[in-house]
């Protein structure tokens, strides 16, 4: 069987019918070739939702503060309006979706991050469920909602999710975003980023805010995976294509 690949999708895209029609249709076209999962966040549908209910949100290097009471409008988002979205557009693309959170079946466990209230910390858990699903044909659709050892439902940053699930599976990666890759000081597209490289590039601002995570993402999942793990535009159609089959597009991170 080929190497099973995991694509995290979120940011605007999430919010464009266009840009998901056409993801699908990518999707659609992939899970002939490879087993694949997705894993999504959803925070701008968090943050809007969170505005009308006149509450604040606030971020810490780039990842979301979730205090204990956010935590049912976090979750029925994500779990409930979001992931029931991508599971309606799979099934008119006619793929067979299953809407998880990241708590199903054991896949990730999760240390609470106490400096941002209900948020985990993922490690990579099971991948017996996926793997089922996956063997029958079925497309999981997997929410960046998890649960502590005592049973707190957590809130968990969807690149660091989608890492520690590519982990679980030994799969390959894909993290899209809203830009084509990781830029440097001048808007190009680094093509190429070593572990060895990283820290001097999140050090003098290169990289930063949001893209940290994923950057540390991509690291975490290329060293425990030893594969070398994609962060790639959303707006480009046929990057997604040519990642899935090897080729160059975005930046590769590299152990």
């Amino acid at each position: 069987m080929s190497v099973p690949l995991v694509i995290k999708l979120g940011g605007k895209m999430l919010q464009d019918e266009a840009a998901l029609a056409q993801f699908f249709t990518t999707v659609q076209r992939l899970a002939a070739l490879r087993p694949l999962t997705l894993v999504h966040g959803g925070g701008a549908q968090v943050q809007s939702l969170l505005e009308r209910l006149g509450t604040v949100s606030q971020k810490l290097d780039g990842q979301r503060i979730t205090p204990a009471d956010h935590m049912p409008i976090v979750a029925g988002v994500l779990a409930g309006d979001v992931n029931s979205q991508l599971c309606a557009i799979a099934a008119q693309h006619g793929l067979q979706s299953v809407g998880l959170t990241a708590q199903a079946g054991a896949m990730l466990k999760c240390d609470i991050d106490s400096k941002r209230g209900a948020v985990g910390h993922p490690q990579a858990g099971s991948s017996h469920l996926l793997q089922l699903l996956i063997d029958n044909d079925y497309l999981p659709i997997v929410s960046s909602i998890g649960i502590s050892p005592d049973g707190q439902r957590l809130n968990i940053n969807a690149d660091l999710a989608a890492a520690a699930i590519a982990q679980a599976l030994h799969a390959d990666l894909i993290l899209l975003t809203d830009v084509e890759g990781i830029l440097d000081h001048n808007g190009q597209l680094i093509e190429s980023i070593t572990a060895a490289q990283a820290p001097a590039l999140i050090s003098e601002g290169v990289v930063r805010e949001g893209m940290v995570v994923k950057l540390n993402a991509a690291l975490q999942a290329a060293l425990q995976s030893r594969r070398s793990i994609a962060v790639a535009g959303w707006h480009d159609a046929n990057a997604l294509t040519r990642l899935a089959k090897g080729e160059a597009a975005g930046t590769r991170i590299r152990y």
